[in-house]
C-alpha cells in the first residue's frame, strides 16, 4: 500500500510555522491519518522528498503561473523552461516584476489568473502577499524537480513519488462556506473558529464532501487538530483527502490521477477542482 501525503507548505518554515505533512493511507473509501510530520526548514523538506519511498501527495502551493502573465512578460512558454527561469530569479525580482504588471492594470483586474483559480477559488499564483503563493511556488516546485518527483501533466519523473497540486481551502469552503476556521493571529483564534474546525472535521469523518471519502482519526488526533488554532495540521489533512481522491481515480483507471485532460500544460491544475 503506497503512502498518501498531504502537505501544508511554507516558503519560510520555522519551528513556529513548520511545513506539515499529513501521512496516511486509504482503503475502501476510508482515509486513515497515520501521523503528522513537521519540518522546520526547506532543507528538511528537500531531504524528505529525496528519501526512497513510494507515495502520492497533494501539496498546498501552486505548480504554475498564469499563461497571460507569462506571455506578457515574454518568459519561456514551456513549463520546465519557465520553472528554470523563475527559479533563477530572486524574491525581490519576482516582487518587483509582478508589482509592475499589476500597477499597469485597472482596479479589479490587477492580477492574472490561471484557469484553475475560478473553480478552485484559489488566490492567483502570482500573488506575493497574503498569502505569498508566488514565493511558495518559487520555494516548492524547484525542490520537487530537484528530487526527481513525478508531476502528472507537467513533468515526467519517478512514478513511485507523485506530486499533485492541492488546495485545502477548496474542501474547507465546501463544508463551511465563508466561515473562517483558522488564524496565525492569536487575536483571531476565537471560539467560533474552534467550532468551525470541529464542524469541518466531523464532515470529513462522515464523508460529507463531494470526494465521497471518510476520514478516520484517533481521539488524540482529532483533539490535536481541533486544538491547533493555526489550522496547519488540518490543512495538511485536507490535502491528504485530496491525495486519497486522486489515488482512487487512478485505481479506477483515470488518466493523470483525475486531472482534467484539457489542463493547460503551462499553468497546471488543482486536484479535485
Amino acid at each position: 500500500m503506497s503512502l498518501l501525503v498531504g502537505c501544508d507548505f511554507s516558503s519560510a518554515p520555522s519551528r513556529r510555522k513548520p511545513i506539515v505533512l499529513a501521512c496516511g493511507n486509504s482503503t475502501g473509501g476510508r482515509v486513515q491519518l497515520v501521523r503528522l510530520e513537521r519540518l522546520d526548514t526547506l532543507e528538511a523538506f528537500e531531504a524528505w522528498l529525496r528519501q526512497p519511498s513510494h507515495w502520492l501527495g497533494a501539496f498546498d502551493f501552486p505548480f504554475g503561473l498564469p499563461r497571460e502573465l507569462v506571455r506578457h512578460l515574454g518568459w519561456p512558454s514551456t513549463w520546465q523552461a519557465l520553472m528554470a527561469h523563475y527559479t533563477a530569479l530572486s524574491r525581490d525580482e519576482i516582487r518587483q516584476t509582478f508589482a509592475a504588471f499589476c500597477n499597469a492594470r485597472p482596479v479589479g483586474g490587477k492580477f492574472a489568473h490561471r484557469a484553475t483559480d475560478g473553480p478552485a477559488g484559489s488566490s492567483p499564483s502570482m500573488k506575493w502577499v497574503n498569502p505569498p503563493v508566488a514565493f511558495m511556488l518559487h520555494a516548492g516546485v524547484p525542490r520537487l524537480l530537484a528530487a526527481g518527483v513525478h508531476l502528472p501533466g507537467l513533468h515526467d519523473g519517478d512514478l513511485a513519488r507523485v506530486a499533485l497540486e492541492g488546495y485545502p481551502g477548496l474542501l474547507a469552503r465546501e463544508v463551511l462556506g465563508s466561515r473562517p476556521y483558522k488564524s496565525d493571529d492569536r487575536a483571531k483564534q476565537t471560539p467560533a473558529r474552534l467550532i468551525a474546525r470541529k464542524d469541518l472535521i466531523t464532515a470529513l469523518e462522515m464523508g460529507q464532501t463531494h470526494l465521497a471519502l471518510r476520514l478516520k482519526l484517533t481521539h488524540a488526533q482529532r483533539d490535536a487538530l481541533v486544538d491547533d488554532a493555526s489550522g496547519d495540521g488540518l490543512d495538511a489533512v485536507l490535502c491528504l483527502m485530496q491525495a486519497a481522491w486522486a489515488q482512487a481515480q487512478h485505481q479506477q483507471g483515470a488518466l493523470r490521477y483525475g486531472l482534467p485532460l484539457e489542463v493547460d500544460p503551462l499553468e497546471g491544475w488543482i486536484i479535485t477542482a
